[in-house]
């Protein structure tokens, strides 16, 4: 059983794959936030390497960065930036970084779609056809801008030691989605990525044999603005659940 270590692990998407991959995986959680130590969760600062390094668990197989601060703004004050920056990019390199030291051979990185959000306006796409990960990323903020610096260094990684880097752009995830989704129907209905697409799409990534690759997360909603051609191809995604599931039934 692959051991999986989710970094980041108690935010939305930590808390729905904990409960989504535990059955094929045996998983652990590291976040600074955690109700208290146990066998399987630890909390830890990812920004302090020597901490990261001492609390990830021997024999890991795939590292999954899930780190967020919360803030998805477009350009912030210089208090916020020395913040994101110090999660999203310098803690995101402590990550691979540690990959490489423990002869990790895996990590998943949870990117965003906000890498190209340029082209995207309340869930649909502005260049008459969906975004692809061949459109040059451009971003409204520096969120986006920070998480294609780690899809890019992730690259480095990959090429100069051999890790498999996987990174997912991921839509709008949800816990309690059926009410979530509502709260901003307009975008949601074409952005969102359902909580079964989720556990799947990144259960492919962890047992695929890529070496490097970029996909976007996004369960197959009408008129969805961005193409996952790719991951239904090379990782072998299939949405199962999409907005129209959950809209038609109310």
């Amino acid at each position: 059983m692959r051991k999986v270590v989710l970094i980041g692990g108690s935010g939305t998407i930590g808390t729905i794959l904990q409960r989504g991959l535990k059955q094929e995986f045996d998983v652990y959680s590291l976040d600074v936030n955690v109700d208290e130590n146990s066998a399987n969760s630890k909390e830890t600062d990812a920004k302090n390497f020597t901490e990261l390094i001492n609390n990830i668990p021997n024999g890991t197989d795939v590292l999954i960065n899930l780190l967020s601060t919360g803030n998805v703004g477009r350009l912030v004050n210089i208090s916020e930036m020395n913040d994101m920056v110090d999660v999203y990019f310098k803690a995101s390199y402590n990550i691979l970084k540690a990959a490489e030291e423990l002869n990790i051979p895996k990590v998943v990185f949870a990117s965003s779609n906000h890498v190209t959000d340029y082209y995207e306006s309340e869930g649909k796409s502005k260049l008459g056809r969906s975004i692809n990960v061949n459109d040059y990323p451009y971003s409204e903020g520096l969120y986006g801008v920070l998480k294609l610096a780690v899809e890019n260094i992730g690259f480095a990684f990959s090429n100069q030691y051999g890790i498999s880097v996987i990174n997912l752009r991921i839509g709008s995830v949800k816990l309690n989605e059926e009410t979530e989704i509502y709260k901003n129907l307009k975008r949601n209905r074409h952005t969102w990525l359902s909580e079964v697409d989720t556990i799947t799409l990144f259960k492919e990534a962890i047992i695929s044999d890529i070496g490097y690759g970029t996909f976007y997360g996004v369960s197959d909603n009408p008129n969805k603005p961005w193409c996952n051609d790719n991951a239904k191809e090379k990782l072998g995604f299939v949405s199962k659940m999409n907005s129209n599931d959950i809209i038609k039934n109310k």
